[in-house]
């Protein structure tokens, strides 16, 4: 862990994986941060005595340069880094929908590249790290890759054909849970339950039900049967569901989310 390591880009994300990385035993010294504002690079030298530094200078002086930004401005980005950019070091892109042909062809030929699509579970240390590796990318390029990120959570390694289902998937899959617990909720109160209480309910629910799904080893549907009972209330509210379509609901907006991450890999905004 004596290689030097540079987070581009330090957004919430960026921090997530700062905090987990000295949390597994990176020292604070051998990590380099870069934030637009001034008193946002200052708040993570105060927090976690890592050093700011400007993206050329990161380039410069970081084995590892792990590029943080928001897609759309993932071009600008790699115009400023590539004149300092040799081409033994270490690129991790954690940008949705980006190819690593994108950043081979802008940065020194031969340059590793390795894509990564977390998710805000980082967190709190159970984020899901999908992990591609590009054309010049090696074992040790990837494994290194691994280390870093499984410091928040759990990896993965996937062809990089895959990405754009792991983005819709698991990128994006928070956002799902989360739209589900709120929906849940204003269910609770219209059935009579204070909010805090129907809250607690589901949230407790939620953490419950997804550790028989990590440890049990069942299938899903195996997990719904045990507690679908015959005439029972389960069935009952599984029916409506299906002829609500939720099922059908929930697969067209993860083909939507794959599609929009095809979309900003051809450049496309809006």
């Amino acid at each position: 862990m004596s290689q030097k390591v540079a987070v581009l880009g330090t957004g919430k994300i960026g921090e997530a994986l700062l905090s987990g990385m000295i949390r597994a035993g990176w020292a604070p010294a051998d990590l380099l941060v870069t934030a637009r504002r001034p008193e946002r690079a200052a708040e993570l030298r105060s927090r976690y005595g890592v050093s700011p530094v400007s993206n050329t200078e990161a380039a410069k002086t970081a084995d590892t340069l792990i590029l943080t930004v928001k897609p759309q401005d993932m071009g600008a980005l790699l115009d400023e880094l590539a004149p300092h950019v040799p081409a033994d070091r270490l690129v991790i892109s954690g940008a949705a929908g980006i190819p690593t042909s994108f950043f081979e062809e802008r940065l020194t030929a031969g340059t590793p590249v390795v894509r990564v699509m977390t998710n805000t579970p980082a967190l709190v240390d159970e984020a899901m790290s999908v992990i591609s590796a590009g054309s010049h990318a090696t074992e040790e390029h990837v494994a290194h890759a691994e280390g870093i990120f499984g410091a928040v959570g759990k990896t993965l390694r996937v062809p990089e054909s895959q990405q754009d289902a792991c983005t819709a998937l698991s990128g994006s899959g928070p956002a799902y849970f989360f739209y589900l617990v709120e929906a849940m909720t204003d269910a609770g109160i219209l059935l009579g339950l204070p909010r805090d209480k129907a809250h607690d309910l589901i949230v407790q629910s939620a953490i419950g039900a997804a550790v028989m799904l990590r440890d049990s080893g069942e299938h899903p549907v195996k997990l719904r049967e045990n507690v679908t009972s015959p005439a029972g209330t389960t069935i009952n509210a599984i029916r409506e569901l299906e002829n609500h379509g939720v099922r059908a609901a929930l697969i067209a907006a993860l083909e939507a989310a794959r599609d929009r991450s095809r979309e900003l890999a051809s450049g496309k905004k809006d």
